[in-house]
């Protein structure tokens, strides 16, 4: 069986719909562990009472980004991972983990990229006005939200709240990272 990593930092949606997924073979996947750089967040508590494999770091605890990536690739090598799915990790990933396991980290993101890089992409598209939001999947390499493109999909929405924006592209992200993360390891 295919091993994935779940990377994340905040309450997990995310991650307990790829889990599920990967738990009712709609994936053709183990999560073999979720990574968080956050220590309490609620994404902890979620992996463990699915079962799975926590790995909780402090990045401050480390004398640098290069010591705490050089740990997760010693984890990832060590579980076999195959595919690391960042799922609202709020890091950037950095040159150890790419020269480890670049070309096989993916992430989301709440926009359509290019448009709208960054953390705070949801208030950007809303300040801009736009009409049309949408969900993207794309390959991580060393720029912010820059990699190829992977898959996306829109939706309309006509209002100005952050939260009525968000509320809406959670279910769709949940329903496009599991189709992706099921193509891309199909195709492997």
């Amino acid at each position: 069986m295919k091993q994935i990593a779940v990377f994340a930092s905040g309450t997990g949606t995310n991650f307990v719909a790829i889990a599920k997924a990967c738990a009712e073979g709609r994936i053709p996947a183990r999560v073999a562990v979720m990574v968080c750089d956050k220590p309490g967040a609620a994404v902890i508590d979620r992996a463990r009472e699915m079962g799975v494999e926590t790995f909780v770091f402090d990045p401050h605890g480390y004398t640098s980004k290069a010591a705490y990536e050089q740990e997760i690739a010693a984890l990832l090598d060590e579980k076999k991972v195959e595919l690391v799915c960042l799922a609202g990790y709020m890091r950037i990933v950095g040159e150890t983990l790419l020269r480890a396991y670049g070309g096989r980290i993916i992430n989301i993101h709440p926009s359509l990229l290019p448009a709208f890089k960054g953390a705070h992409a949801i208030e950007q598209a809303v300040a801009y006005g736009v009409k049309v939001y949408g969900i993207s999947i794309h390959w991580v390499d060393d720029q912010l939200d820059g990699g190829k493109i992977i898959a996306q999909r829109a939706f309309p929405y006509e209002g100005s709240d952050p939260e009525e924006v968000h509320r809406l592209g959670q279910k769709i992200e949940h329903e496009l990272y599991v189709e992706t993360i099921n193509k891309l390891l199909c195709e492997r």
